[in-house]
């Protein structure tokens, strides 16, 4: 499994350096990456093909920014709210969704206990080993190679791999995930907004058409809007 950051890319290009066999790629597209992450699996889609090495795609049925905005939800307490909100901290509900979609395609086709599944996770991010370990997924990176999340930079960047928009993305941005990720740090937000203003305007239309959408300001939306407005 591949999401093009910088930890997934270097555990592959470390498998196929180590000749370690790998028998497809598959990459979820959420549909709201930075462009650098597709710009980086177009490169590495011309290297599996040179490879041989299947390259399979995966998508929700329901687009994501649907889900985000639209999509009629109905809570607890009875109240019905448009659209699941922004996804982020406890309401990951992007998250769980790829993971569905892409346990069901392996399970579809392998068979439930029929495959192993390598994660781009490095040494340094303990709690997520220790979690990703117990589902008995293959992490690499941390158990085998004891590489940090810096080492895995350095060694794409040795390899020409970048994630370059008006600047280089691990640059200025901690986790190079969704453009409209409700995790991101104030820091990011800062610099998403100096160096990638187009994608900071689209959080905030974002935000704006989610308080409007549910009439009320929930406090995710009141938060990151009051963030966002100092730095107008």
């Amino acid at each position: 499994m591949l999401a093009f950051g910088k930890d997934s890319v270097a555990m592959l290009l470390m498998l196929l350096e180590k000749n370690m066999k790998v028998d497809e790629v598959i990459f979820f597209d959420t549909t709201v990456e930075f462009r650098a992450i597709y710009d980086v699996r177009d490169k590495v889609k011309i290297m599996l093909k040179e490879k041989n090495i299947p390259y399979i795609e995966l998508k929700a049925n329901i687009p994501f920014l649907h889900n985000m905005l639209e999509r009629e939800v109905h809570n607890k307490n009875g109240e019905i709210q448009y659209g699941y909100g922004v996804c982020g901290g406890i309401c990951r509900w992007g998250t769980t969704e790829k993971e569905r979609i892409i346990r069901k395609y392996l399970t579809n086709k392998y068979g439930k206990n029929g495959y192993k599944e390598y994660l781009g996770i490095a040494v340094d991010e303990k709690e997520r080993v220790s979690r990703k370990l117990k589902e008995g997924k293959l992490l690499p990176l941390a158990t085998e190679w004891n590489m940090t999340e810096k080492e895995c930079l350095k060694y794409c960047y040795q390899h020409g791999y970048e994630w370059k928009e008006t600047t280089k993305l691990y640059d200025i941005l901690d986790r190079v995930s969704c453009w409209c990720c409700g995790n991101k740090n104030k820091k990011e937000l800062n610099n998403m907004f100096y160096y990638l203003y187009s994608y900071f305007f689209a959080r905030i239309m974002l935000l704006k058409q989610i308080k409007e959408n549910n009439k009320r300001d929930s406090k995710v939306v009141k938060s990151a809007e009051k963030e966002f407005m100092k730095m107008l």
